[in-house]
């Protein structure tokens, strides 16, 4: 499936004494380990629209990406890629973006198969522009049920669109098991079991929604907020659903995710929280329940899928900005 991120770094003017030009500064190191027809095949126009939003939850067979593929790079390529992405990102983000790659390549070997729709290797990355401290530039990093695009635009920026998702979502690897997108279920369940019987009411829709309302191909698109207002909430209620929110806002850089965090914080009055499905977890595994967030500059979505037959193992999750979606605001396109 597919997962995308699209990222627009908030940065503060201290915060970007360090982190924007770590991140430059990793994108000039991956650069110089290409090829000249490498750099052309990664390097596209800033106002490129069609590479921009060429995103997807599918397979890169069903929606092809452009760029390089992990595949197509040597090893010091492929670090210096992975490199560049993990500047761009807090130590958790990263480590869930590992996760969600393992995930593909488990699905890719699971039953004893070896199927090329999936895998590490079909994970693609693209530079729209030049990477700039001072001009506009974005980072595209994505395949199966992820994509981050990546703006940077000097010393602020945003983290949306974003698409994380997972299939499986519980896997094993070297003995551990694994959730990528684990605490997005746990916490969700966590909080609609927080709220007393009115609440509960006003938040479980009478309708059920199956999929991504705000996903892929749906930029520019709004809906109404419906379900329970914050604002009707206790402090300890709302302090949960921020932690919630933090899940995906807290994917970007450290120093970009405070910034993030206190502009959501500044809304939560005005912030919905909307559940539809079965309300009842197993310990340890994913829900079925579809649930959304939505604020003034912020809508959430989680999305259990039935294909491939089971629900709990594959999830697909959204995370938009409808005033700021890549970085409008600041890039002035």
């Amino acid at each position: 499936m597919r997962t995308v991120i699209v990222v627009l770094l908030s940065l503060t003017a201290a915060t970007a004494q360090t982190a924007t030009p770590k991140i430059v500064g990793a994108a000039k190191t991956f650069l110089s380990t290409l090829e000249q027809k490498q750099r052309q095949s990664v390097l596209f126009a800033f106002d490129d629209a069609q590479q921009r939003v060429r995103w997807s939850n599918l397979t890169t067979r069903m929606v092809p990406r452009a760029g390089l593929s992990m595949g197509e790079l040597t090893a010091p390529q492929r670090s210096a890629a992975l490199a560049l992405v993990s500047s761009a990102l807090s130590r958790r983000g990263f480590e869930k973006v590992q996760e969600i790659m393992e995930g593909d390549e488990a699905l890719k070997t699971s039953g004893g198969n070896n199927n090329p729709m999936f895998g590490k290797d079909l994970f693609y990355i693209s530079i729209l522009g030049t990477p700039s401290e001072k001009d506009p530039w974005i980072l595209q990093f994505g395949g199966h049920h992820l994509a981050l695009n990546i703006t940077i635009a000097g010393e602020r920026g945003v983290l949306t669109p974003s698409l994380t998702a997972a299939q499986p979502t519980l896997y094993t690897l070297n003995g551990k098991t694994v959730r990528p997108l684990g605490q997005e279920n746990d916490k969700a369940f966590a909080l609609l079991n927080a709220l007393d019987e009115t609440q509960r009411k006003q938040a479980i829709l009478n309708y059920r929604v199956a999929d991504l309302v705000l996903g892929p191909g749906q930029d520019g698109k709004t809906i109404q907020p419906e379900g329970l207002k914050a604002s009707a909430m206790n402090e300890r209620q709302r302090a949960m659903l921020l932690d919630l929110v933090s899940e995906w806002a807290g994917i970007v850089h450290e120093s970009a995710a405070a910034t993030r965090m206190a502009e959501i914080k500044a809304g939560i009055n005005e912030t919905w929280f909307a559940w539809s499905g079965s309300t009842t977890v197993t310990p340890g595994r994913n829900g079925t329940a579809y649930y959304r967030i939505q604020g003034p500059n912020l809508v959430i979505e989680y999305a259990p899928q039935p294909l491939g037959g089971d629900p709990t193992m594959h999830l697909h999750t959204m995370y938009r900005d409808p005033t700021n979606d890549y970085g409008r605001k600041l890039t002035a396109r």
